[in-house]
């Protein structure tokens, strides 16, 4: 279930309620001007609501468990990472999968990262391996796929990848209770492994400017690095369990402008007006 909360007006409970997914709920995202959201599920399925109308609007089935779902820059596709090591692009104004990759055979994809100005997008699975690819999304046919790199990242789990918002830099945080930052400038060197947490490390999330990353973990804190020196900065705790995930609301100047294609109901199913 995924349920909808109004931040601004100071009610606690929930505006809306979306039902239709039969397994947990990994993933969920808005598009830029808050029209629409995707969710990803473990019951293999990605959804998109309308939020000016009830329901489901369109579900595509993966045929493996969801684990990761990024909405590309121009708004006009989904990609998807499984449990059967499966990479698919959505193609939202085909209404159809347009692409797939498989980049390590049947190994887990963990979680995948666009960067913002849609040049690199990165896929890290389960055996600690990170896949980087050079996009083009000239041309008919949605977005090709360029093999640019593979690293070894970690011995054991990677959880989260995440390219920088300049797309200067690539952060993997692993099992291995690391994150490490990857110069995607210079043949994607290891610049700085950040130690301190003390399980795994489930989430991170960059500043607008990049020069400064949120991480959160199993030991039950979150931790504020200094990019540049890879200090901890501030250590937050308080929490009793896990800190499985993290953001950070920080002003981001937009990137160039992008096509927005906008999802159409599905036949059968009405739309209310903006």
């Amino acid at each position: 279930t995924l349920r909808l909360f109004d931040i601004a007006s100071g009610y606690t409970n929930a505006v809306t309620t979306y039902d239709g997914h039969t397994n947990n709920v990994v993933s969920v995202g808005f598009q830029k001007d808050g029209k629409w959201m995707f969710s990803g599920s473990e019951d293999g399925t990605i959804k998109i609501w309308d939020l000016r109308a009830p329901g489901c609007q369109r579900e595509y089935e993966s045929g493996s468990s969801i684990n990761t779902v990024a909405l590309h820059p121009s708004q006009a596709e989904l990609i998807s990472g499984d449990r059967d090591g499966n990479i698919r692009v959505w193609d939202l104004g085909e209404n159809a999968c347009s692409a797939e990759l498989v980049p390590d055979g049947t190994k887990a994809v963990r979680c995948v990262s666009i960067a913002r100005d849609a040049s690199l997008f990165a896929a890290a699975n389960i055996s600690g391996s990170v896949f980087v690819w050079r996009l083009n999304s000239k041309g008919a046919g949605g977005t090709k796929f360029e093999p640019m790199q593979k690293l070894q990242a970690h011995a054991t789990y990677i959880i989260k990848c995440l390219i920088s918002p300049d797309c200067k830099q690539l952060a993997t945080t692993s099992s291995d209770q690391t994150i490490k930052i990857w110069d995607m400038t210079s043949n994607f060197a290891c610049d700085k492994t950040l130690t301190g947490h003390q399980r795994w490390v489930w989430d991170a999330v960059y500043s607008a400017d990049s020069e400064f990353l949120v991480t959160a973990s199993s030991d039950a804190t979150a931790r504020l690095w200094d990019v540049s020196s890879g200090e901890t900065i501030r250590h937050y705790t308080g929490h009793d369990k896990a800190v499985i995930t993290v953001t950070m609301h920080d002003d981001l100047p937009p990137a160039e402008p992008q096509p927005d294609v906008e999802p159409q109901p599905a036949e059968g199913t009405t739309s209310a007006s903006p």
